[in-house]
């Protein structure tokens, strides 16, 4: 059974996880609207992984004998003046879902709740890779100063991305 506290913490960690998966769709709308359907695709991926957290985390809840209650969501941010600009948001958000991830860890270890903090280590690792894949491609953005021929090279890479949750 889980505390009430680690309880809120997770419904509140699901809110986080569902704002992620809107505000990668907005940034899918922004790079579809830039005609860059590979970008565009890449954070429709990363759409289904973001609902995948919040769905892993959903059916914790409910397996460990808690109560599940959604919280609303913010509105995401629209619009962008560029490409690096909406992957340096990317990146700022990442690393404040691994904050938030962390500090779950943190209340786990402090409830003595060994199955919850067993569950959060699989997080922990994705956050590693979250924040290391935003990083890398942020700085390739960079590299290619955020235009002409990179972006279009950058933007048929991304395009073969694809989602099977089965790495999750």
């Amino acid at each position: 059974m889980l505390s009430k506290k680690i309880e809120t913490a997770l419904n509140e960690q699901i809110q986080k996880e569902l704002f992620s998966e809107y505000q990668y769709l907005a940034m899918a709308a922004y790079c579809a609207d830039e005609d860059l359907a590979g970008f565009e695709n890449f954070f429709m991926v990363h759409t289904q992984e973001e609902r995948f957290h919040a769905m892993k985390i959903y059916r914790y809840i409910l397996d460990r004998g808690g109560k599940v209650s959604l919280r609303p969501l913010e509105k995401p941010q629209n619009e962008f003046s560029s490409l690096i600009e909406a992957f340096e948001i990317a990146l700022s958000h990442e690393e404040f879902v691994s904050k938030s991830i962390n500090e779950l860890v943190d209340l786990a270890i402090e409830e003595k709740d060994h199955a919850t903090r067993s569950f959060l280590n699989w997080f922990v690792d994705e956050q590693v890779e979250e924040e290391d894949l935003f990083s890398t491609v942020l700085n390739k953005l960079k590299l290619v100063k955020g235009d002409g021929h990179g972006i279009l090279m950058l933007d048929e890479e991304y395009a073969a991305r694809t989602f099977s949750g089965e790495e999750e």
